[in-house]
C-alpha cells in the first residue's frame, strides 16, 4: 500500500462516526449519501478491509474501523494545522460566536487563545446564550457559528464531542436527600431540564423546581449553596459539586451531544477556520482528559 489515503475520505468517515449514519454525515460534510457511500466504498477498498458493518439503518465500526478512527482524526487534526500555519495570514475581519454559558468557562479560553495566535488580525465576537437562542440567532442570520447542545437531535449540528450528564449536588450538604427533590434546572425550553425531570418522573420521584434560568452560574450557586440538585454535562463540574449516582436513587441520564451550527445564510471561510480550530482545541481537552483518567 504505497498511496496514500484520502484526506476527504477521512473527514467523511470521521463524520459518520459522530453522527452514527451516512444520511446524517451527509449533511455535515456537504455531500449527496451516494457521494458519501462511493467515499466509504473507495476508502475500503484502498485499505482491502471493511470499516463498517451494517446494523439495521445504523452504522457500526468494525474492528479495523475502530483501529482506523484514531489515525483519522489525528491525520485530519495535522493537515488542518498545517494549512493554517502557512495560510492563517491571509485571513482577517470579524466573526460571531455563538456558545452556552455552561461551556464558555471551560472551553472558549483554549479556543480564543489557539485562533487569536493564528489570526491576530481576526475580531472574535462572542455572545453566550443558550442553546435554543443561538440557533435562533443562526437562523435570523446574527451569528457565523454556534457551539450547541444537541441532546435531542431535534437541529442538525456537526457533533464533535460527547459528554456524560450528571446528577450533581453540594458536597457540603444534604439537599439530595430531601422530599421532595429541590432543583435548580434551566428554562422550560432547555433539553437538560426535559431529561432530568423525564428521568424523576420515570422513577416516580417527588421533586419541585424551586430555580430556573438560563445562566449556568445562578444554577451552579443554587447548587453549590445547598439550595438544590441539578443536571450538569461532565466539563461543567465546579469545585465543591459531588456527582450523585444511581444506588443514591438518581437515574443514569443519557450522554449529550455538542456540535456545531454554522451560519448557512452565506459562506465564510473565517467561520471555517475558528470550526476547525474549535474542533482540534476540544479534541485535545478530550484528550488530556482521557489520559488523566
Amino acid at each position: 500500500m504505497n498511496a496514500l489515503i484520502d484526506i476527504d475520505q477521512l473527514r467523511t468517515f470521521i463524520a459518520i462516526v459522530e453522527t452514527g449514519s451516512f444520511t446524517k454525515a451527509a449533511d455535515v460534510v456537504h455531500k449527496t449519501q451516494s457521494a458519501v457511500s462511493m467515499q466509504m466504498k473507495r476508502l475500503e477498498e484502498r485499505l482491502a478491509r471493511p470499516v463498517f458493518a451494517r446494523d439495521g439503518r445504523a452504522s457500526k465500526l468494525t474492528e479495523d474501523g475502530e483501529r482506523l478512527l484514531d489515525y483519522a482524526r489525528r491525520i485530519v487534526k495535522l493537515n488542518v494545522e498545517a494549512l493554517a500555519a502557512f495560510n492563517d495570514a491571509e485571513l482577517s475581519g470579524r466573526v460571531r460566536l455563538g456558545v452556552p454559558d455552561d461551556y464558555a468557562d471551560r472551553y472558549l479560553p483554549e479556543i480564543m487563545a489557539r485562533f487569536s495566535r493564528a489570526y491576530p488580525g481576526v475580531e472574535l465576537t462572542v455572545v453566550c446564550e443558550p442553546s435554543v437562542a443561538l440557533f435562533e440567532r443562526i437562523d435570523g442570520n446574527e451569528l457565523d457559528l454556534a457551539i450547541v447542545t444537541d441532546c435531542d437531535s431535534s437541529r442538525t449540528s456537526e457533533s464533535f464531542r460527547r459528554e456524560r450528564l450528571l446528577w450533581v449536588t453540594s458536597n457540603r450538604h444534604s439537599t439530595h436527600t430531601e422530599e421532595p427533590l429541590p432543583l435548580a434546572l434551566g428554562r422550560p425550553s432547555c433539553s437538560w431540564r426535559r431529561t432530568a425531570i423525564g428521568a424523576l418522573d420515570g422513577i416516580g420521584r417527588s421533586y419541585r423546581v424551586l430555580y430556573s434560568s438560563v445562566n449556568a452560574g445562578a444554577v451552579a450557586a443554587a447548587v453549590l449553596s445547598g439550595l438544590a440538585v441539578s443536571v450538569f454535562p461532565e466539563s461543567g463540574l465546579r469545585p465543591g459539586m459531588r456527582v450523585l449516582n444511581p444506588a443514591e436513587g438518581f437515574p443514569e441520564l443519557p450522554a449529550c451531544r455538542i456540535g456545531l451550527v454554522r451560519n448557512h445564510h452565506e459562506s465564510s471561510p473565517l467561520a471555517d477556520a475558528l470550526a476547525e480550530h474549535i474542533v482540534s482545541s476540544l479534541d485535545n481537552l478530550s484528550d488530556a482528559a482521557q489520559a488523566a483518567e
